[in-house]
């Protein structure tokens, strides 16, 4: 009944366990009124937000965040990679190409 995902907008329950605010209200409104790890009783009222996993969560997220940029740019140039280097079987981008490493190498766009 609760996601898998990285956590978003995490509360903590009596019991320790965090869910996502979305989830675990969704959890109460099929009529979940304990929690679904251990199914103590949660509280009445909202739970609240649980700001150390909030911060850790959305430092994971602008990580993956950044190694999908990584992935798209030149470690080198920091330009986009269009171009693929058939010699040496690796994305380049065209800044690379002109080089010396790449100068005489045939690529494709």
């Amino acid at each position: 009944p609760v996601c898998c995902d990285i956590f978003r907008d995490p509360v903590l329950l009596p019991c320790s366990h965090s869910f996502c605010r979305d989830c675990l209200k969704r959890c109460r409104d099929a009529g979940m009124r304990e929690c679904p790890v251990c199914r103590k009783k949660g509280p009445k009222s909202s739970p609240p937000s649980n700001l150390a996993l909030k911060n850790v969560c959305e430092a994971v997220q602008q990580a993956k965040r950044q190694n999908s940029e990584d992935k798209t740019n030149c470690n080198l140039h920091g330009e986009k990679l269009k171009l693929f280097c058939l010699v040496d079987k690796q994305p380049i981008c065209v800044v690379c190409q002109s080089s010396k490493l790449h100068k005489n190498h045939e690529c494709l766009p």
